[in-house]
């Protein structure tokens, strides 16, 4: 049993230095700098990995997160969190069972009022094409209605990853498809209603360029940005199944959104790999605003090696975009894992937390600085660093995840144990009941937290006092080893 932690000394030169910046960049901004909007939560990419994490869409609603992605099954999932550093530990729940093979792709898209989840789904013997689902009220998480399937090809033909675009008073639908010479490209059909095209769709971009054929020649994803009265249409060029994924941009430029000269193609990449990063085929993405509304982040997915391609190893990263002086979109070189990112602006602030024994007067501790899943708990004398503070992250079902922000991983029922005595430990956070908590108010300004899955209680084992006391689970009694400060 150690007598001190390690690397003391390193974390407190770390704090020296972080003060230090502090103290500098507050002389240098000055008043008028403090008085803008909060940051959000601090996070690291990806904010939601393997295996549901390719082809993203990302959306903020009236404070909250939504998110939907290729699920590799026949069911459209969604996560839901206050803040983009919740996502990675949010629950998943099913919105939409489609009743195909396979579910890609899924847009999610508010219009006049109701929510529509647009997905591409493979059924047997068929070609992969476009449905559409409708929420019964305002909740992006449903319920939802399946409508069908889009009609945006001659023939049922082939047309995938479907995106409206508003423009002009009229709504349209994007998408991609094959053409007569074999193109993999980018069509746009008018729409009547959100779930019924008027006619079929027109091409408007093909994979001409020689950035656009890497891999394979492909035009696909394409998402609209709309910015002082102009409009934007990104979307991923050439193959995922390659480092060389990316995204390309077109500007409506004409009058007729049917028609291909009205589309301007960019002549270079605006968004693609970044090696020095150890980021491979960045793409597929969407884009969100701040909860006040004063920044626009990317959502898109990409993977950690350049031998990745189009299969579960692609996760879901953001970062904020900026604006060019001539009024495009800068969406600037994807950044790494290790990367911590602050929040968008306006999210509500969610602190890191101490957990303190009432009978120990101890703290939860991410006990000798473990990292790996299995990493110990225990309580240990509370201290002001990182191994000690716990981010307790709503659910939205009743529950908290805990995760560390030392270790990363989630506090975790190990081995789902369900009898007194059972293990505590940390794993890798995966949304499991095993890592559900449920506060429960024990009076004096202490909780109870009690594990989802054994419906046991956090305790102080054996009624420890000395820093590397046990935290195991027991039969839930309120007493005051099971009593928790939350500070």
């Amino acid at each position: 049993m150690p007598t001190s932690h390690p690397r003391t000394a390193l974390r407190r030169a770390l704090v020296l230095i972080a003060v230090t910046i502090l103290a500098v960049s507050a002389h240098v901004l000055g008043d008028a700098d403090r008085a803008e909007a909060a940051p959000g939560s601090s996070f690291t990419n990806p904010v939601v990995d393997v295996p549901n994490s390719a082809d993203p869409t990302l959306v903020q609603h009236e404070g909250f997160y939504y998110y939907v992605a290729t699920t590799w099954s026949s069911q459209v999932v969604m996560r839901k969190s206050a803040t983009i550093a919740g996502l990675k530990t949010a629950p998943e729940q099913v919105v939409v069972e489609t009743g195909g093979d396979t579910m890609w792709a899924p847009h999610l898209e508010l219009i006049d009022g109701r929510w529509y989840l647009y997905y591409s789904v493979e059924q047997c013997c068929a070609a992969r094409r476009t449905h559409v689902a409708q929420s019964a009220g305002s909740d992006p998480m449903g319920p939802y209605t399946k409508l069908g399937i889009l009609d945006l090809m001659p023939d049922q033909g082939w047309a995938i990853d479907a995106a409206p675009l508003r423009l002009n008073g009229n709504l349209y639908m994007t998408f991609s498809a094959f053409a007569g010479d074999g193109l993999q490209s980018l069509y746009i059909a008018p729409m009547s209603n959100p779930w019924t095209a008027s006619a079929h769709g027109t091409r408007i971009s093909a994979p001409t360029l020689s950035w656009e054929r890497q891999d394979g020649a492909v035009n696909e994803g394409s998402f609209a940005l709309q910015r002082g009265g102009r409009t934007f249409l990104t979307y991923s060029a050439s193959h995922c199944n390659g480092p060389n994924y990316k995204i390309g941009m077109l500007e409506y430029t004409g009058s007729n959104p049917l028609q291909a000269s009205s589309w301007t193609k960019y002549s270079d990449p605006i968004f693609q790999r970044n090696d020095a990063a150890g980021v491979y085929g960045p793409a597929h993405h969407s884009f969100f605003t701040s909860p006040d509304g004063t920044e626009t982040w990317i959502a898109y997915h990409a993977n950690d090696s350049a031998s990745d391609g189009c299969g579960r190893t692609r996760t879901t990263r953001v970062q904020k975009i900026s604006w060019n002086a001539d009024g495009t979109p800068n969406l600037g070189v994807p950044v790494s894992t290790t990367t911590v990112l602050q929040g968008p602006s306006g999210e509500r602030n969610i602190a890191p937390v101490a957990i303190r024994n009432r009978h120990s007067n101890l703290c939860l501790d991410d006990y000798n600085w473990g990292t790996e899943p299995g990493a110990e708990v225990r309580q240990w004398t509370c201290n002001d660093y990182a191994v000690q503070d716990w981010y307790l992250g709503d659910l939205g079902n009743g529950y908290v995840a805990i995760h560390n922000l030392y270790s990363g991983l989630c506090l975790d029922d190990y081995n789902f144990g369900t009898e007194p005595g059972a293990e505590v430990r940390q794993w890798t956070c995966n949304n499991q009941a095993v890592q559900q908590w449920r506060v429960v108010d024990a009076g004096g300004g202490y909780v109870n937290l009690v594990n989802r899955h054994s419906g046991l209680c956090l305790d102080d084992y054996n009624w420890g006092t000395e820093p590397g006391a046990e935290v195991r689970q027991w039969t839930c009694l309120n007493n005051a080893a099971q009593q928790w400060r939350l500070a």
